[in-house]
């Protein structure tokens, strides 16, 4: 199964750049990995993220989002499974977020 995740950055302050979504990346893979999930694809903007995890059925995407987020974050997210669109095409619109720095 696959979810499409978006995280934004408390009062949307613009604090990534390259260096620091790269290592978002593999904090957030690592996480991931945890919870026997794969993040597929990860990108974003300055005050935002999108993530695209692969993760078993038996686990709940809140448990995932409590680990993956902390002081940072605002308290909300976005989540939607992708099961209508193909998931080459979620990754493409991944990929084309500006990534920043």
């Amino acid at each position: 199964m696959h979810v499409h995740l978006v995280f934004v950055t408390k009062y949307r302050r613009q604090i990534f750049d390259h260096d620091a979504t790269e290592k978002l990346r593999t904090y957030f893979s690592n996480v991931c990995a945890d919870f026997e999930a794969e993040l597929v694809e990860m990108d974003g903007e300055p005050d935002h993220v999108h993530l695209l995890i692969n993760y078993p059925p038996k686990l709940a995407i809140s448990s995932l989002v409590n680990s993956l987020k902390g002081v940072l974050w605002s308290p909300g997210y976005f989540a939607s499974s992708c099961g209508g669109a193909p998931i080459s095409v979620i990754r493409q619109y991944i990929e084309q977020q500006q990534t920043p720095g």
